[in-house]
């Protein structure tokens, strides 16, 4: 395999160090419909909640996998740049930028070492759609969290479309039609659940099926979520909690 590719890396001290005490948050999660996990590896596409989407799925998550994160979280120049923007709004304060520049090795150390998938936002996103063929191939799954800032409903904002596009790697690579799993992550009742798959259609434009698979996983997660009794949802975007909408 090949170096680049994180879930066959071994661990580093730092991680090491932080994983056990972040662990202590994610605790006791149920996961419900496991039966709706194929036999073959696939895409698990999930809400992102924040930060605890993505700890939870690293932490804690019943099968091997592989989680699509941002590449500049590993990348020791880039990060200051792409956590300006992100966490920050663009416009830091002096106290910001201090904390970033000290975390910065601290933070993409861990990601390294996480069971994390580098994804670009430019023509490097070629190398994020081999890593994950190279991952599907050994078995692993692939964890996505495939929200973006415009939202859809109450329980998800929409998905980025282009991550279906896997499938079409996958596809001329191993002549198998990959499955989409729905995930909901309930922080408040330490609940995931997974709903029924859909599987891509190699014979169809891809364009129609970026619209598709998103709109089903999309429709799915609100079903599942619905199916808790009500409660907060994380949403994707950083907003005090005070302002967090309730599942209907």
């Amino acid at each position: 395999m090949k170096k680049q590719n994180n879930y066959y890396k071994k661990k580093g001290i730092i991680y090491k160090i932080c994983a056990p005490f972040v662990r202590l948050f994610y605790r006791k999660v149920k996961y419900l419909g496991l039966e709706n996990l194929p036999k073959e590896p696939c895409v698990i596409a999930g809400n992102h909640a924040q930060m605890h989407g993505p700890a939870n799925a690293e932490l804690n998550f019943p099968t091997k996998k592989l989680i699509w994160c941002d590449g500049p979280m590993m990348e020791r120049k880039e990060f200051p740049k792409y956590a300006y923007n992100n966490f920050f709004g663009g416009k830091p304060n002096f106290f910001q930028k201090v904390f970033v520049r000290l975390s910065t090795p601290i933070i993409t150390s861990v990601f390294k070492s996480a069971d994390a998938l580098p994804v670009y936002r430019d023509m490097r996103i070629v190398k994020t759609y081999k890593f994950s063929t190279e991952a599907l191939d050994k078995g692993a799954n692939i964890v996505i969290l495939p929200e973006c800032p415009d939202e859809f409903n109450e329980i998800t904002n929409k998905f980025n479309e282009y991550f279906v596009d896997v499938a079409r790697f996958y596809y001329k690579q191993s002549q198998k039609e990959l499955c989409f799993v729905p995930m909901y992550y309930c922080r408040e009742q330490k609940t995931v659940l997974f709903g029924k798959p859909t599987k891509f259609n190699s014979q169809e434009l891809i364009e129609n099926e970026r619209k598709r698979i998103c709109e089903y996983l999309m429709a799915e997660i609100t079903s599942l979520a619905k199916t808790l009794p009500p409660h907060k949802v994380i949403p994707f975007n950083a907003v005090k909690k005070k302002d967090y909408k309730m599942s209907k």
